[in-house]
Formats: structure tokens, C-alpha cells, sequence
């Protein structure tokens, strides 16, 4: 009897040994990865400030926060320097409107995510986040193995750098801002302005309520006829002047 015991007990024993030596070579479990901020990436870059200020003033830096949060596709930036931006023609960024600025930075950000690679085998025109009168805005994007060229149709510029490049963002350096031909792009002539209601006619000039001026037709017409007359009359005169005198 007591070696039964002793034989469960040392079963026990060995079994909470077991379990906690397992317990004990448990991996604790890592930090949380912070949620992405294109914010901090850019910062890092340290001459992207001009960027930084239209993400914050248009809001859609906050607006790509979420949806790199929430997002299965990814996002896709360029990131035009400073230096890119000083090179714009002076009063660009003033003469437009403010929603004419949310379509500007939007037109930088593509709705998933691509690696230098994945561009190589893109179709284009590449669809941009921004939208206008005439639907989505788009551009191209040419790729080798070396080098990656970004066209508006206005103007194109090389990719310089990467910023970042894990999914779901990845973030390109640019030496040029992208500009939209919706936005830039040369503008239809304006139509010709319609004729005004009776310009073609002739305007009468006399004034209203009285008799138009004879014509030098229609006076030398009826000076004829006096002359005529007056004809008559003197050769009744002369033929009764005569017949007085037989």
C-alpha cells in the first residue's frame, strides 16, 4: 500500500516538474508593431518639409494613415523634395484652391502597394488616388532594372531614392513635383461669344413718329410733273389768245 503511494506521488511529482519546465521555455511574446506613419518616414528624410506641410494642411496625411492601417492593398508614395518644390514656378502652389491642392497630393499616392520589380510588369496609365471633372487621375510609370521614371504628361522625373519599401507602403523620393494635366495641363480655347439679337441688321435711324425724308429721286419726279404742268396750261392760254384776234 504505501509503495502505491509512493508511486503516485512520484507520478505527481514528475508531472508538475514537466509542466513547468514547458511553461518556463515559452517565448514571451514580442512588442506590438507601432502602426505605420508616413509622417515619421518622411521626417527621417529631412528635406521633405514642403510635403509635410500640404500633407498636414490638406489632411490627407492623416487620411493615409488609416488607410495603411486598414488596408489589404498598400499604399504607394513619391515623395517630391524640397528642393522640388522651389522649382515650381513662382505663385503654383498659391493660384491653386484648396481642393485643387488635395488633388495635387493626392495625384502622389497610388493605391497599392509596389516594389521597383512590380512596376516592370504594370500596365499603363497607373491610377493615382486624385479624381477630377474627368474621372481618375493617372500616370506612367516605366521601370528597368536600374531605373524608374515617373511621366505626367507634363512633365517626368527619375525616382532618386527609396524611402521605404515594406509592405503595405512604400515610399519613393522624387526630384520633381508630379503635376496633373487635369490641373496643368494646356487649356481648351474659350468659345467665341455669340452674336447679339439683331446685330447684322441695319438700324434705322429716323426717329420714331415721323415721316421719312423725301428722296432726290422722288423730288425730281415730282418737279417733272409740275413742269408738265404748267406746259399745258399755257398752251390752253396761248390758243384762246389766238382765236380772239380772227
Amino acid at each position: 500500500m504505501a509503495s502505491s503511494q509512493t508511486l503516485i506521488f512520484l507520478s505527481l511529482l514528475l508531472l508538475l516538474l514537466i509542466t513547468y519546465t514547458h511553461a518556463a521555455t515559452k517565448v514571451a511574446p514580442g512588442p506590438t508593431p507601432a502602426p505605420l506613419n508616413l509622417t515619421s518616414i518622411l521626417e527621417k528624410g529631412s528635406q521633405y518639409k514642403t510635403l509635410l506641410r500640404l500633407l498636414k494642411e490638406t489632411q490627407i496625411g492623416e487620411q493615409i494613415e488609416s488607410q495603411l492601417n486598414n488596408s489589404f492593398s498598400g499604399l504607394t508614395v513619391f515623395a517630391p523634395t524640397d528642393n522640388a518644390f522651389s522649382n515650381l514656378k513662382a505663385g503654383t502652389l498659391n493660384s491653386l484652391t484648396s481642393q485643387d491642392q488635395v488633388s495635387l497630393v493626392l495625384y502622389h499616392v497610388l493605391p497599392r502597394y509596389y516594389t521597383p520589380e512590380m512596376f516592370q510588369t504594370t500596365s499603363n496609365p497607373v491610377r493615382t488616388q486624385a479624381t477630377g471633372n474627368n474621372g481618375v487621375y493617372t500616370l506612367n510609370v516605366t521601370s528597368t532594372t536600374s531605373q524608374l521614371n515617373v511621366s505626367t504628361g507634363v512633365d517626368q522625373t527619375e525616382v532618386s531614392n527609396s524611402l521605404y519599401t515594406t509592405f503595405p507602403l512604400a515610399v519613393y523620393s522624387v526630384d520633381k513635383v508630379l503635376l496633373p494635366k487635369d490641373l496643368f495641363g494646356p487649356k481648351p480655347p474659350a468659345a467665341a461669344p455669340a452674336p447679339e439679337e439683331g446685330a447684322d441688321k441695319p438700324k434705322d435711324k429716323t426717329p420714331s413718329g415721323k415721316a421719312r425724308a423725301p428722296s432726290a429721286a422722288a423730288d425730281a419726279s415730282a418737279s417733272g410733273a409740275g413742269l408738265r404742268r404748267v406746259g399745258w396750261f399755257g398752251a390752253v392760254v396761248g390758243v384762246v389768245f389766238v382765236g380772239s384776234f380772227l
